[in-house]
């Protein structure tokens, strides 16, 4: 139980050291908070509540408004996302062309709910509203490549090969 408490003030201090690199590129201006997320979001995949602590810190900042910005944008997430990031689109266009039941799909193939990762990592899922893509829907996307016109069994034959990755 010690060694598993050290473990985690190590990847603790780690977090905060790699973080404060960051914030030492900006000056102490809210109006950096954005920013600073961002690179934060791309360094960890999500951002740490170490990390939330150490900016809303160097921001002079509570928490809470930090916190509040993380959860406003859907850029941002609290929780670490899988290595393959499966999203379906339920804009207008996509939702009238089924793209519900190709939510539902994914839920039951992967095993999880929408903002949750699988156990061993590999696959999170989400939604969005749109990805831009309407003339193509019904829209997921793993990652950054879209897949349109999709169906269910189109999905599934996308989410196979990613499983055999």
């Amino acid at each position: 139980m010690e060694e598993n408490q050290n473990c985690m003030n190590c990847a603790e201090e780690r977090v905060k050291k790699e973080v404060s690199e960051i914030l030492n590129q900006y000056t102490e201006e809210k109006d950096n908070l954005i920013p600073i997320l961002n690179e934060v979001q791309v360094k960890y995949g999500y951002i740490p509540k170490v990390a939330q602590l150490e900016i809303a810190n160097y921001l002079h900042m509570a928490l809470a408004e930090v916190y509040g910005v993380i959860t406003f944008y859907s850029r941002f997430t609290l929780v670490p996302k899988g290595k393959y990031n499966v999203s379906v689109c339920l804009g207008t266009a996509c939702f009238v062309k089924g793209s519900r039941e190709i939510l539902e799909r994914a839920k039951a193939k992967l095993g999880i709910e929408e903002g949750q990762t699988t156990k061993d990592g590999k696959f999170s899922l989400d939604t969005t509203r749109c990805v831009g893509a309407c003339g193509l829907a019904p829209v997921f996307t793993v990652n950054d490549e879209v897949y349109g016109k999709a169906t269910v069994k189109k999905l599934d034959e996308v989410l196979d090969m990613y499983m055999s990755k």
